[in-house]
């Protein structure tokens, strides 16, 4: 089965209705990661066709707690899952930040070669990150434990905007971290099409719009 029509039943299996444009893009992005992951070990999936489950189904998995215009992917490492996402939300604004260098160069290049016009790359550490405004969403894919994200990138939430945190295994642990200023809305199984693993996503929000005053 070729990576489109992988990527095909996956995504009717996930319920995402995507134009052909889209799913040509996602096929190519898992070619230039293949391709650039032999010299820069971007990720440690290595078969392409382990990528279009564990990366591209994975990443849209989380498609429906989206919320626009402005979505930031903190730690995005490969661009995931901001791109694939991107792919399917050319509507949508979408920052991939990441502080590595190697990989922000590939993410500028996919962007290039998959004409993402309304994707950014932001070569820093989120800590230092000072955006104009807020965003609407903001997504992490294996970043930190959730105290963590919450200290280094809630205050990039908007008011009435989410954090939404993909995780492997339901974070019992973390969950009771969580600092009193931000609130559960839901915790939500992914079933992933051909992933033999659990899969969570956290949908937190913030309590206080004074979190957001100092982007």
């Amino acid at each position: 089965m070729s990576s489109e029509q992988a990527i095909t039943k996956g995504m009717r299996q996930l319920g995402i209705n995507a134009p052909d444009t889209a799913i040509s893009r996602l096929a190519a992005y898992v070619v230039l990661l293949a391709r650039w992951n032999q010299t820069y070990n971007l990720t440690a999936v290595r078969r392409p066709e382990d990528m279009v489950v564990r990366h591209i189904l994975d990443s849209l998995a989380v498609a429906p707690w989206l919320q626009g215009p402005k979505v930031l992917d903190v730690g995005s490492g490969a661009g995931l899952p901001g791109i694939p996402l991107a792919i399917i939300h050319p509507e949508l604004d979408f920052y991939l930040l990441d502080s590595n260098a190697k990989r922000t160069r590939f993410m500028i290049q996919a962007v290039a070669e998959l004409g993402l016009a309304k994707v950014s790359i932001v070569h820093q550490r989120v800590e230092d990150y000072r955006p104009a405004a807020a965003f609407d969403s903001v997504l992490s894919r294996a970043f930190a434990s959730l105290a963590e994200m919450l200290a280094s990138a809630g205050r990039l939430c908007a008011a009435g905007g989410r954090l939404l945190a993909m995780k492997g295994a339901r974070p019992e642990a973390e969950l009771k971290e969580l600092p009193a200023d931000y609130a559960v809305v839901g915790i939500h199984p992914l079933r992933v099409p051909g992933l033999d693993a659990e899969r969570h996503l956290v949908h937190l929000v913030p309590l206080d719009s004074r979190t957001q005053a100092n982007v």
